[in-house]
């Protein structure tokens, strides 16, 4: 097993450590969702609250792992596993970062989200974009449209023009620091320009390949 995917477990394990701690010290009723001002504006029962975000990186883990198994071109994804696996790490200290910021303010450390999220997201973006550029052909990861998984070239051509997207938004994202009270605005307008983006380029990728054939 890959270094990447044995921290990504030691961050679950830590995780599950963690709630179980932070689960006797909580209050009966503790925060779990945050509104635009990054005020807290949800709450649930102090067990679900502390284990929800642990079970939800197992499940995600889980699934990340078994995908490429499903995958008639799985032959594809080995080209690229490497760097598949950092992802599912990048992701899974991203949900650990969100999952340990919750556990603080719900302790007394009350750092804003809109202070985090976009560091966070923006980091993720960037790593997306990164693994964006090394993927091959196939039907779970990357820019799965009509136009990319018919052809090999197109899946190419979009990727890349996807990686340089999705770095771009990654750190974009991060002007939403300067202007916190427009931070999710910020963050989920350059998220929808980034992934409508790519699937257009994806359909004029094709149109271009067909009018050469």
């Amino acid at each position: 097993m890959e270094i990447e995917l044995k921290l990504s477990i030691l961050l679950i394990m830590f995780s599950l450590l963690l709630g179980t701690y932070a689960c006797w010290s909580f209050p009966e009723i503790i925060a779990s969702h945050w509104g635009l001002s990054g005020e807290s504006n949800g709450y649930l029962p102090r067990i679900f609250g502390a284990f929800l975000l642990p079970l939800i990186m197992i499940l995600i883990f889980v699934l990340f792992l078994g995908l490429p198994r499903l995958d008639p071109l799985r032959a594809n994804i080995e080209a690229f596993k490497t760097s598949y696996h950092r992802f599912v790490f990048v992701l899974t200290s991203f949900l650990f970062l969100v999952y340990l910021q919750t556990i603080l303010w719900n302790l007394g450390t009350k750092i804003s989200f809109t202070l985090t999220m976009p560091i966070l997201l923006g980091g993720l973006f960037f790593y997306s974009g990164v693994l964006l550029e090394k993927t091959k052909r196939n039907w779970f990861i990357g820019i799965r449209t009509p136009w990319t998984l018919s052809s090999n070239e197109v899946w190419d051509k979009t990727h890349q023009f996807g990686s340089k997207v999705f770095k771009i938004a990654g750190v974009l994202m991060l002007f939403a620091l300067v202007i916190p009270a427009y931070s999710f605005f910020i963050i989920v307008g350059v998220a929808l320009v980034a992934a409508l983006g790519t699937v257009i380029y994806s359909y004029v990728a094709y149109a271009e390949l067909r009018k050469k054939a």
